[in-house]
């Protein structure tokens, strides 16, 4: 699905990248998974349907694009993801603050 410019693959669900998996109103975010450099709203949707080569965003690389915002479609950085505390730093837009629990998936601790 193309999602404000972007095409974001796996079971979405609507226009602020909600999926079969986490559809609550604050999940409205895709990452982009640096194995196959293409978007998906969560970690289950790769499984499901992406590449296979899981590979989590090494940290000097954190200053790449990386998640989607599925208010706006700002992109964010890893680290400006990580450091906006649940909240669009370009249309202020709430993110799910559980997806935090989620990092170890996509990001190099």
């Amino acid at each position: 699905m193309i999602i404000k410019g972007h095409e974001v693959r796996g079971s979405v669900l609507d226009e602020e990248t909600r999926c079969a998996h986490y559809h609550q109103e604050i999940d409205r975010i895709a990452i982009k998974f640096y194995c196959c450099e293409t978007y998906y709203p969560c970690h289950q949707c790769h499984e499901e349907d992406g590449c296979g080569e899981v590979q989590v965003w090494p940290k000097e690389k954190w200053e790449e694009k990386a998640v989607l915002c599925g208010g706006c479609g700002h992109e964010l950085t890893v680290r400006e993801y990580l450091a906006c505390e649940s909240a669009c730093p370009s249309c202020g837009v709430a993110f799910n603050p559980g997806c935090r629990l989620h990092k170890h998936f996509y990001f190099e601790s």
